[in-house]
């Protein structure tokens, strides 16, 4: 299988000069492909009409993080070819305030997809039907997968009893939040608890 992936990576780069970038064959038996983004819908056509390959099945789109380098975000698309059982990862490394093509004309079912990457990375697709939020809420602040996004968020919401509405505030942990219980295994304590003392016996 690596063979054959192998061989169609390199036909992929001989034929899609324009657009290849890298490939490889990764641990998991996937052919990944580094594509320039500009190019990525011409691509993305090409591997789902080839008769060799024949792409057609849009898996996932999602994207990761590295806040440390220039091109922040590594833009993923995973497709799978019904007809040779061979899967393909598509990679495009963007800046922080790039936009990157829409491919839902090529798939439809790109749409929820790239729709999710908006919600969680703030990763913008031009030519997308309707690029809002899908997971979070329409005033919701940030991106939470994002590396720099707090793991307590920006606001919380409760239901209020007295004005009978859902309230948004501002975050705030107080420092009885910070305290942690003596027996909580998180505090990595050297004291004996209950129970140690028979592994000293046992010894």
């Amino acid at each position: 299988m690596s063979e054959a992936l192998t061989e169609l990576g390199t036909a992929l780069a001989k034929s899609s000069s324009d657009a290849v970038m890298a490939t490889q064959v990764n641990a998991m038996g996937e052919l990944v492909v580094q594509v320039s983004p500009a190019a990525l819908p011409g691509f993305i056509e090409h591997i789902k009409t080839q008769r060799d390959a024949k792409f057609s099945s849009l898996v996932d789109i999602t994207a990761v993080d590295y806040p440390s380098r220039e091109k922040r975000f590594d833009v993923v698309y995973h497709f799978l070819s019904m007809y040779t059982n061979q899967r393909i990862r598509i990679k495009a490394s963007i800046l922080e305030d790039e936009v990157v093509p829409s491919i839902t004309s090529i798939h439809p079912s790109a749409d929820w997809f790239e729709r999710e990457v908006f919600d969680m990375y703030g990763i913008m697709f031009s030519g997308h039907p309707d690029l809002r939020r899908i997971l979070t809420d329409y005033g919701f602040r940030g991106n939470p997968l994002r590396k720099d996004f707090p793991t307590t968020g920006y606001t919380e919401l409760r239901y209020d009893e007295v004005e009978k509405r859902v309230v948004y505030e501002p975050v705030s942990l107080v420092q009885e939040y910070r305290q942690f219980d003596f027996m909580s295994p998180w505090e990595g304590a050297e004291y004996i608890l209950p129970g140690d003392e028979k592994e000293e016996v046992a010894k």
